[in-house]
């Protein structure tokens, strides 16, 4: 989703228009130092297995990971001591609510980011030279290019097939994507753990309509989106009926 001036042209053909030199605010270093605060390998892998839950308790990622409890626990203060994760109490059925870990904000920028300042930049540039109507036009455009490309490409005769194949295209795009069937997880949809344009939806929250009917018209049916964001969890499930 990273605006380029090639995308600009094709939204805004109309004529040569002066645009103001968009700055570059985020330090391409960035997902380094934090992960050399990270560190260890076993580390990044707690953060990316919590990356596509709600949360785990320390006995769960023991067996999601086949590591021992206490080299689990300890990864784990770290990383709450650092910043990376928090925790939270689940109620259960029956004794005590059971303690969580889950990531916080802190960690978005270790996971694949498709857009960055000079995007947002971009934007306010369009809206200074073209109205305040420019940049939810230039969004329209892309979004509007890129369904057509992926109805260009789908794979599946059944909303199933199409919905498992746009999931593994969104999870090659880095917004670990998978398709969900259960019912107990209020299936069928397709889940999102992640999104590299998030700082794009929150300045646009056009984005969600336009991410919403990309997916209606690259499954054909009707779609319900529903996001979830609490600390540093983003969910995003797109609902359709099969």
């Amino acid at each position: 989703m990273f605006l380029n001036f090639a995308e600009f042209v094709v939204a805004f053909p109309r004529g040569r228009r002066v645009i103001s030199a968009p700055h570059l605010g985020r330090s391409p270093e960035l997902n380094q130092q934090l992960l050399a605060e990270i560190g260890r390998t076993q580390r990044l892998e707690i953060l990316n297995t919590l990356k596509r839950t709600k949360g785990l308790s320390v006995n769960e990622l023991v067996a999601r990971m086949k590591m021992s409890y206490m080299g689990i626990k300890q990864h784990c203060l770290t990383l709450e001591r650092d910043g990376y994760l928090d925790t939270w109490r689940r109620p259960q059925k029956m004794g005590r609510p059971e303690m969580v870990y889950r990531l916080t904000r802190r960690t978005h920028d270790l996971f694949p980011c498709d857009s960055n300042d000079f995007t947002l930049e971009l934007l306010k540039s369009v809206k200074e030279v073209y109205g305040p109507n420019g940049p939810e036009k230039m969004l329209f455009n892309v979004f509007e290019r890129k369904t057509a490309g992926l109805k260009s490409k789908i794979k599946g005769e059944t909303v199933v097939d199409r919905a498992k194949w746009l999931a593994s295209q969104r999870e090659k795009e880095g917004y670990m994507s998978q398709y969900v069937a259960e019912e107990k997880e209020g299936g069928p949809q397709i889940l999102e753990c992640h999104s590299p344009i998030l700082n794009l939806l929150e300045q646009y929250p056009i984005i969600a309509r336009l991410e919403k009917d990309m997916f209606e018209g690259v499954l054909g049916t009707e779609v319900r989106r529903e996001e979830t964001r609490t600390s540093g969890l983003y969910e995003c499930a797109f609902y359709f009926a099969v």
